[in-house]
């Protein structure tokens, strides 16, 4: 028994997991029929494949196939045929009798919804074991001992397993960023269990490697260049912040400084962006946010000190104690040019809280939760630096927990910090802390030293913590970069079975769920999702009518995102919407996961307050901002064709971003 590896391929195409999985009940068909062949069992859903790496299309079935298909093409399925003992797939591109010809069965992935896996960070926990079937997985979650379990992960990671191991294969030990190299996990199947306490699931994918043509032609991601990092501070520059402004100008200096000394210039780089308030609440503010260093800019001292002395505090007040600083981080991970930079931190200085989603003065329209998101997608780790002066102290709680969200990193923990009065020394002290062991960590990396960098001692207990996880972020960075630069695979399985959570901490994920979504579709979800607010918030829908618009929506989104903005009572007239219908019960049905909407019940909504209504509401119109921030991110979007970002480009969307 091997464990065998499927090569990247950089931007484009990482791998295609696949298997055929039988359809119980399909027989042969032949071509000629309307409408695609329904699902065994189902009333309103059809069958689709996606088509595999080097997959080609014949005119007819067992014909020459000689038209090339765009590897994970999504087909709906309008026949099947036998033709010299080999099945062959009529396949079209939409669902209303557009065909595109047929195709090998063993070309194409059996996948009747968008759900896929995505492999987190192993830093944070074991890697994910892969079985060969459900049972041997299943009876290895109900043990109350670890110890099968300790034996099976030692051999897997020591890559000799045992003659009647059930493990097939395992989590490679670097992370593979799916927004920098993209692959597929396709999920066919899910089983509920218990590990522990905690509700856990089977989750049933499959894969093939690459052909060998494709596999010389990947890329190894590193490129030859040395490990590098981008750091850019934003920075509350309203009123009384110029101690701190001064401060942060002395702390990168010292470190160029350091890297000079080190002649590791140009491996960590800095950008500066400041933030105040809305300026139209208080015009004397001159600007809302503004970008003076980019990262570009800030690879030498004299470019990035320049310009940094040209930041001054504003002269007037703004309006109240809360500041537009969502504004100034979402201008850090949008406007700032991170591509070289393989640790990527932001670094957020302010004495007051930030405007949230709901505002009115928010220029965002996001929420600590869903900026967090935005700056983890581009794979940015944010700390926060609170201030706590006086002036702030009835907020400071509320404005500390919501820091706190932003800031936390999966696996990690919250890279916040709380500065008690506002001590310009403690502050100064913890932002040496801070780069300094940045600077470390880039210099471990540039020896080539696989263990990681030592963390500094600290007699103060919150910048101890706060060291300990700064430490195993850069550890686990620079473990991604290293993964890169030596030609990092994924496991190939087939018809493989994988829990997930973790055998040993069983609250911890060890995967996220994703939909693959197109840029229109994601247009699409937007776009009927405000019709619904719009209409909810116009009094013009029933509660019943709200509540089957919204779990048709989402139902949709799930398993046919192609039909987002066509199957509600919104955008299609009274009565039509999947709920009306009757075709709710087979959206849903054996979905291993479901959204908010999904969970919630007529009596549920019926039952809450005007309040609780709102707060739900203003949640979907959070989501709707964050909809709109990722459609404008064109540099997310994944064209598999390898051509410009177009609306046929894809993204990965976690489920819980769903409505």
């Amino acid at each position: 028994m091997t464990f065998r590896g499927i090569v990247t391929m950089k931007h484009v195409l990482l791998v295609c997991l696949i298997a055929i999985l039988p359809l119980q009940g399909a027989t042969a068909a032949t071509a000629g029929g309307d409408s695609p062949l329904l699902m065994p069992g189902k009333h309103s859903l059809y069958q689709r494949v996606l088509s595999v790496p080097g997959a080609r299309v014949a005119d007819t079935p067992g014909g020459e196939a000689d038209t090339p298909v765009v590897p994970f093409t999504a087909f709906y399925v309008y026949a099947r045929q036998q033709q010299d003992g080999r099945e062959w797939i009529e396949v079209g591109t939409d669902r209303h009798g557009t065909r595109a010809g047929w195709l090998a069965g063993t070309d194409s992935i059996s996948w009747n919804h968008g759900l896929t896996a995505v492999f987190r960070d192993p830093a944070g926990h074991d890697r994910v074991l892969l079985f060969r079937d459900s049972d041997s997985l299943r009876r290895l979650a109900g043990q109350d001992s670890l110890k099968t379990y300790k034996r099976l992960y030692k051999e897997a990671v020591q890559g000799n397993p045992s003659e009647d191991s059930p493990v097939v294969a395992i989590q490679p030990p670097g992370y593979i960023d799916i927004h920098e190299d993209f692959y597929l996990l396709p999920i066919h199947r899910y089983e509920d269990v218990y590990l522990g306490s905690e509700k856990a699931r089977l989750l049933q994918v499959s894969s093939v490697p690459l052909a060998a043509g494709e596999a010389d032609a990947a890329s190894t991601g590193g490129g030859g260049r040395g490990y590098t990092a981008g750091l850019v501070f934003v920075i509350d520059s309203t009123l009384s912040m110029q101690p701190y402004i001064e401060r942060t100008r002395e702390a990168v200096k010292t470190i160029f400084d350091t890297l000079g000394e080190a002649d590791l210039l140009g491996q960590v780089n800095f950008g500066l962006v400041a933030f105040r308030d809305s300026v139209a609440a208080a015009p004397g503010l001159d600007y809302l946010v503004r970008t003076y260093v980019d990262l570009d800019e800030g690879r030498n001292a004299e470019g990035f000190l320049s310009r940094l002395k040209t930041l001054r505090d504003a002269s007037v007040s703004s309006r109240d104690f809360t500041e537009d600083a969502y504004a100034g981080v979402k201008q850090a991970i949008e406007a700032v040019n991170w591509a070289g930079h393989d640790a990527r931190y932001v670094v957020l200085v302010t004495d007051a809280g930030a405007r949230d989603a709901d505002d009115p003065l928010s220029s965002t329209g996001l929420d600590a939760e869903h900026l967090r998101q935005l700056a983890q997608e581009k794979g940015i780790a944010i700390f926060v630096l609170h201030l706590l002066t006086d002036a702030t102290m009835p907020d400071q709680d509320a404005d500390a927990q919501q820091y706190r969200r932003l800031a936390d990193f999966p696996g990690i923990g919250s890279l916040y910090y709380g500065v008690p009065t506002g001590n310009v020394d403690e502050f100064g002290r913890v932002l040496d802390a801070l780069a300094g062991q940045i600077t470390d960590q880039v210099q471990v990396a540039s020896s080539n030293r696989v263990a990681p960098a030592p963390v500094p001692e600290s007699d103060n207990a919150q910048l101890a913590e706060l060291q300990a996880r700064v430490a195993k972020l850069g550890y686990a960075l620079r473990m991604r970069y290293l993964q890169k630069t030596s030609d990092g695979k994924l496991p190939s399985v087939f018809d493989a079975w994988l829990l997930d959570r973790d055998f040993r901490d069983p609250s911890r994920n060890t995967v996220d769920v994703r939909v693959l979504l197109t840029r229109d579709q994601l247009s699409d979800l937007s776009d009927v999702l405000n019709q619904v607010l719009e209409a909810a918030e116009d009094g013009l829908l029933s509660p019943q009518n709200f509540l089957g618009e919204l779990k048709s929506l989402a139902a949709t989104a799930t398993r046919d995102p192609e039909q987002l903005g066509a199957t509600t009572a919104t955008t299609a007239g009274s009565g039509s919407s999947l709920a009306d219908l009757g075709f709710m019960r087979e959206y849903i049905e054996d979905l291993p996961y479901t959204g908010e909407v999904m969970g919630l019940s007529l009596e549920d909504w019926q039952s809450w307050s005007t309040q609780q209504q709102i707060a739900f509401l203003n949640r979907l119109e959070e989501k709707v901002s964050f909809y709109r921030a990722l459609h404008d991110h064109t540099d997310l979007w994944i064209s598999l064709d390898g051509g410009p970002v177009s609306g046929d480009s894809v993204y990965p969307v976690e489920l819980e971003q769903l409505p």
